[in-house]
């Protein structure tokens, strides 16, 4: 059974809505930047897991928090250091836009993922933790529990994290009134309305302004710290359903901390938990700031929908995703979506053709059909000869005329690859037709094998297939090593010693022009 099958119906067996009515899952992000593409792990999971729910008739809603209430911990390094370095220690919705047209930073970068998750085709309910949870009110409740119960929370960190905090610790920062910052504030000494504070902490570089006094913690003056805010917005909301990556997820862990906190302090059972795996980029857990690719709108933009999708969800959660722009699992994406419709068009009725089928964007699902597509690589280099007509490569590759939907699609590919050659694709896809004879030191075997082909391509109009099959001949005939002959061939056409099957690339290519440069390099 598919992993999400399988959890769906694993929720469905043991589990009750909270409020009776419908099942409520959430997730969230902290918007201090550019959204890691790992983030989208977690946005996929939850919202497949909301989808398979309603195709099952099980009433939900997806919620995901735009965390905006996090403070501003760090600069990143494409924006300007000098311009953001005095709002550190500031709630991110109190940090202007990098751009304008934003209300604020977070509703900035926000746009940007919630873009990203609409062309994967999942659709949460957006709220904002600070508009939405905190000023509105809906926090005060559970604020008053932990304040309250601080003595219980110091016990759980020290016992389930072996975190330790001083008598005067309280699981709360306050917004300084006077400078407005949350990090650099002490709180202490709740007296049922209001809290002591300090702000005299310089974290990250932030700087404090010296002010004290006391606040009320109420309608957005405070945030609960990350552990305890994370139980308490289970509460404050009514959550059935949130899982979390497995660096929250182990012994000791945040979600460790954030079940004890919510059972023991807020007497409310944990939302069903579904831990999961990394999304990688280059084998790298990195954040947006510093890998080229890494974020999600950097990923959203090499894949059309489904491929995206299934980049997100078609490994177990169980299992690490890695995905490197720069390497070759982006053609590799593509084709293991190619081999899923093959298996589709092929009537399979397994999980290949439940993943074919989830890829596809909830709305078009019903009708969407397995059509048969030319080869990522293959288009990636059709685009780059100028010689060739994509539409009669693809019509010889697939062995008949194309359809107007494969056109369509064909076209979309060429575009997603011509925008990958572009940006990340590396050196070994870029092939350049050199237009005159490139410097090539053939040995004798070499110009021999060469000297064959071209006495067969000569002798009539061979197929891509039959000058293939005429290359494998060649090892016995010549004889010839297939490493030796094929780098012979690419470096007189394209200045290089590997390249694209080399019989449909020759049969491509002008027949003056193959044996033109071919009798240049056996002359050389």
């Amino acid at each position: 059974m598919f992993w999400a099958d399988r959890i769906a119906s694993e929720i469905a067996d043991t589990r009750k809505p909270r409020d009776g009515k419908r099942f409520l899952i959430r997730d969230e992000k902290t918007l201090s930047g550019r959204v890691h593409v790992g983030s989208m792990r977690g946005v996929a999971i939850h919202g497949l897991i909301a989808e398979i729910l309603t195709e099952q008739g099980i009433a939900n809603e997806y919620r995901y928090e735009l965390n905006d209430f996090d403070d501003f911990d760090t600069v990143p390094g494409y924006l300007d250091a000098e311009r953001f370095a005095p709002y550190l220690g500031m709630s991110l919705c109190k940090v202007p836009s990098p751009q304008p047209g934003f209300d604020n930073y977070a509703d900035y970068f926000g746009a940007e993922l919630a873009g990203v998750i609409s062309a994967a085709g999942f659709t949460p309910n957006y709220y904002r933790a600070y508009a939405d949870l905190y000023k509105a009110g809906k926090m005060n409740a559970p604020i008053r529990t932990a304040l309250e119960r601080t003595d219980d929370i110091r016990r759980i960190l020290k016992a389930v994290s072996g975190s330790e905090k001083d008598e005067q610790w309280m699981p709360i920062s306050v917004v300084c009134p006077h400078c407005g910052k949350l990090k650099t504030t002490r709180a202490g000494d709740f007296d049922g309305e209001t809290v002591a504070y300090v702000c005299d902490q310089s974290p990250y570089g932030a700087t404090p302004c010296g002010a004290s006094g006391r606040v009320s913690p109420f309608d957005g003056a405070a945030k609960l710290y990350w552990k305890v805010d994370w139980a308490a917005k289970w509460v404050a909301l009514g959550v059935d359903i949130e899982g979390g990556g497995k660096d929250h997820s182990t012994k000791g862990g945040s979600r460790d901390v954030a079940n004890h906190i919510s059972r023991e302090v807020f007497n409310y059972e944990p939302p069903f938990d579904i831990p999961y795996e990394f999304f990688l980029v280059g084998g790298k857990k990195m954040s947006s700031s510093k890998g080229k690719g890494s974020s999600a709108k950097d990923m959203c933009d090499l894949f059309p929908p489904e491929v995206f999708r299934l980049a997100l969800v078609g490994k177990d959660i169980r299992e690490q995703i890695d995905v490197d722009p720069a390497g070759e699992s982006v053609p590799r994406m593509y084709d293991w979506y190619d081999e899923l419709a093959q298996h589709a068009r092929e009537g399979a009725g397994d999980d290949w053709a439940r993943l074919f089928a989830l890829a596809q964007l909830p709305d078009m699902r019903a009708a969407a059909e397995p059509i048969w597509q030319m080869r990522f690589r293959e288009v990636a280099f059709a685009v780059q000869m100028p010689h060739l007509d994509l539409l009669k490569e693809a019509a010889l590759a697939k062995g008949g005329g194309l359809s107007d939907d494969e056109e369509a699609k064909l076209e979309e590919r060429a575009r997603y690859a011509r925008y990958w050659l572009a940006t990340y694709a590396p050196e070994e896809f870029k092939y350049e037709l050199q237009q005159t004879m490139p410097v090539a030191a053939l040995s004798e075997a070499q110009q021999k094998a060469l000297r064959m082909l071209r006495a067969f391509i000569d002798s009539g109009n061979p197929s891509g297939e039959e000058i293939h099959a005429k290359l494998h001949a060649l090892k016995e005939e010549a004889p010839i090593a297939p490493k030796e002959l094929f780098q012979a061939i690419y470096r007189i056409f394209l200045a290089r010693d590997s390249g694209p099957k080399a019989g449909p690339f020759l049969a491509g290519l002008p027949r003056d022009l193959v044996l033109a440069r071919l009798a240049e390099a056996i002359n050389s």
